[in-house]
């Protein structure tokens, strides 16, 4: 799924229960806004109906934006009126505060997300969830999230069942940060203010000067919102989980509730107006902004202050203003009932897709339906017996005491998880017992082998099929998808006189075990500059749909690098079949990558360097290390087409380009990996695929031989090292 589909959260402190007054001098505390907790319910709906699946509120995920600035709003509301009437932040207390509200439920749902992983997703997912789980239950999911996002040997792990807790990740470290921050200001304030004769005491009851709180909400948000549109043009895909692209959301919640006193001064009509014109942008924006959206960059900003707007004019425009409706019973009901819907919609979806397959709109409507049930009985059942305990409330030594326990009991759940999924993978056989692609005849094609369809023994064992993978990504040597400076690793012999280049992509990494015990057999000097999701080319390919700026950057500089030092030979692949056709360029994306291929290749030849292709490997299109967990009695439910081979990744597009150049050949592996007319999961009883379309580790190590042998013939000659049998 996307990860717009990762909801929204409602992380706030109730505030006392009073009537709401027309308007209010200023520094005085606000108390409760029906407005805001209909806004809450508005908010929550979005999203449940975008996860639902239903049609036309494409943007539902705004929900969270919306959240965002009413935490903001609130959290910083009581602060303030703390600072105004006491002249300080009991930090001790503010902690105490959000740990009762936020935790107890949190924990609830972590370990009933916990159980149902264990009994309904694929053991293959346990792994992640449990890790997942952990994160969740320490604040920093989004993280974990934000770098799988942009994570090849991510691929393929499966939608997270809490990995709707990224946004309350977001909060809760902006909250470590933000009270400290006012208390700075605070202080400065105080050193700012001109002396009088008042008392001290009296001086610290009159509160800081708003400017210098406005200022500190500047320093954080500004930054933030630059950040977030410089990052979401960048990577998307992470910018969207990370925390210092969704400060500012925070921030403006916050500079709302410092505007306060200006705020409840303006003409009714007015805050009439903006409260109406906030409602329409909020709604406009779950019905106009999609997946394909860039966010949260500038775009951001619409739902963002539209929920600013309909918080700043319910201060003066309760009446006639959008608190006719948002403050109805019905609203209220909603909007109180939002964190628990928030947490349990999510992984009841996750779990229901699981068992059901397909969710359509009506499965996934009646699922968040149901999401009601358990929602209201946490709130009746945990988040208000806590919350309104005489006992917590008296001690906040007591209230973050329970914090710390619900926060184990999440910890516990994520790593119990973990624990059942490393048990439940078989061993497997001891070094030198695997064959591998050895099973295989050395006749060629046409000696078909006959692959059996079970086997006593699959290594890796398809529950660590996921960490089965070259060395070079646990030695940095691989370019992350945001960066482009030109990373590199030197194996084999660093004096050798011949000196052998990898680049590209995790399609030319996977092939890194056997092209280093190579290395070291015939003693090359062997260098690798790769780079996730990028093959080398001087094409433009996309990422996520749009330009892949990073990657051009990083080819071109590659390909200056490699002209002007002039290595003997350089070993390519990729999974990418198409570019983005550039004006007055090819219009067709199969033939824009072939012309990108020969222009990177017909460079390196013209200055002497040798190139050889390895053809991209069959794609099967479905993880086959799940499938083959799932069926190690029957490895036939695992096979696929081998017809694949004209359009699988990057093939069609090498095999194109290859044509009439002559200091370019290529290597084709595809029958040592698909040997039969019905591709097998398991060749001499390894695990060929780890994920996607990569190869495992192993696999690729039995491999050595047929790549050293069709290195040979396409001139870079090579000895392999003796392979057990």
């Amino acid at each position: 799924m996307s990860s717009r589909h990762s909801a929204v959260t409602e992380a706030t402190v109730p505030l006392p229960v009073a009537a709401v007054p027309h308007r209010r001098s200023a520094g005085e505390a606000t108390g409760f806004r029906p407005d805001v907790e209909g806004l809450r319910a508005i908010a929550i709906s979005l999203v449940l109906i975008f996860h639902a699946g239903l049609p036309y509120v494409t943007g539902g995920y705004i929900g969270v934006d919306i959240f965002f600035v009413i935490s903001g709003f609130l959290i910083t509301t009581q602060l303030v009126g703390e600072l105004d009437g006491t002249g300080r932040i009991s930090l001790a207390g503010f902690y105490a505060r959000r740990a009762k509200r936020i935790l107890p439920a949190a924990a609830v749902v972590l370990l009933a997300t916990a159980v149902l992983s264990r009994l309904y997703l694929p053991r293959v997912q346990w792994a992640d969830a449990g890790g997942d789980i952990l994160a969740s239950a320490l604040y920093v999911v989004n993280w974990r999230l934000a770098d799988r996002s942009v994570d090849y040997l991510a691929e393929g792990s499966g939608t997270s069942p809490v990995q709707h807790f990224w946004s309350l990740a977001v909060e809760e470290q902006f909250y470590l940060v933000w009270p400290l921050l006012m208390i700075i200001a605070a202080l400065v304030a105080r050193l700012l203010r001109p002396r009088s004769h008042e008392s001290a005491a009296a001086t610290a009851r009159r509160g800081p000067q708003r400017w210098v709180l406005l200022l500190a909400i500047a320093a954080v948000g500004v930054p933030s919102f630059l950040w977030s549109m410089r990052e979401t043009d960048y990577s998307a895909a992470q910018a969207f989980f990370v925390t210092t692209t969704r400060m500012w959301e925070l921030a403006v919640g916050a500079a709302v509730a410092l505007a306060t006193p200006m705020l409840a001064r303006l003409p009714r009509a007015v805050a009439v107006g903006i409260g109406w014109i906030g409602v329409v942008a909020v709604v406009a924006s779950g019905f106009v902004f999609t997946t394909a959206s860039a966010w949260p960059g500038h775009l951001a900003a619409v739902p963002t202050l539209g929920a600013a707007a309909v918080i700043a004019g319910g201060f003066a425009g309760s009446r006639g203003g959008p608190a006719v409706v948002l403050g109805t019973r019905p609203m209220r009901w909603v909007g109180r009932l939002s964190y628990s819907l928030y947490l349990w919609h999510w992984p009841l979806l996750v779990i229901a897709a699981q068992i059901r397959g397909h969710m359509g709109p009506l499965a996934g409507t009646l699922v968040v339906i149901g999401s009601f049930v358990p929602a209201w009985l946490s709130y009746k059942l945990v988040e208000n017996p806590i919350r309104r305990s005489p006992a917590v409330n008296r001690s906040p030594r007591l209230a973050l005491s329970l914090g710390v326990n619900f926060t184990l009991v999440g910890v516990v759940s994520g790593l119990l998880v973990m624990f059942v999924a490393a048990q439940a993978a078989r061993p497997t056989a001891p070094p030198g017992v695997a064959l591998g692609a050895q099973a295989l005849p050395s006749a060629g094609p046409s000696a078909t082998p006959a692959i059996p369809d079970r086997a006593d023994f699959i290594t890796p064992d398809p529950l660590n099929a996921n960490d089965d993978v070259p060395d070079l990504y646990g030695r940095g040597c691989q370019q992350s998808q945001t960066d482009d400076a030109l990373l590199s690793c030197t194996d084999g012999d660093p004096q050798s006189s011949t000196t052998v280049v990898i680049a590209g992509d995790s399609k030319i990494v996977q092939y890194a075990p056997a092209l280093e015990a190579l290395a070291t057999q015939n003693h090359w000097r062997l260098v690798t500059y790769t780079k996730s999701s990028c093959s080398f080319t001087s094409a433009v390919i996309a990422l996520d749909g749009k330009p892949y700026d990073s990657c051009t950057r990083w080819n071109q500089a590659l390909l200056d690098r490699l002209t002007a030092e002039r290595p003997d030979y350089v070993i390519t692949s990729g999974a990418a079949n198409s570019a983005l056709p550039q004006p007055g360029e090819l219009a067709d994306p199969v033939a824009a990558m072939v012309d990108g291929l020969r222009r990177s290749w017909s460079a390196l030849s013209a200055v002497g360097t040798k190139v050889i292709v390895f053809g991209d490997n069959p794609h099967p299109g479905f993880e086959v290390y799940a499938c083959v967990d799932q069926h190690r009695d029957d490895l036939s439910q695992c096979t696929y087409d081998s017809s694949r081979r004209a359009t699988s990744g990057g093939y069609e597009a090498q095999s194109q380009a290859i044509v009439g150049e002559p200091g370019v050949a290529m290597v084709d592996l595809w029958d040592a990996i698909c040997p039969t007319p019905r591709c097998p999961p398991v060749i001499g009883n390894v695990l060929v695929y780890r994920q996607g379309s990569h190869l495992t580790a192993t696999y690729v190590k039995t491999l050595t031989p047929r790549i050293a042998a069709a290195l040979t013939d396409a001139g870079l000659p090579a000895q392999p090292p003796q392979l057990s049998p």
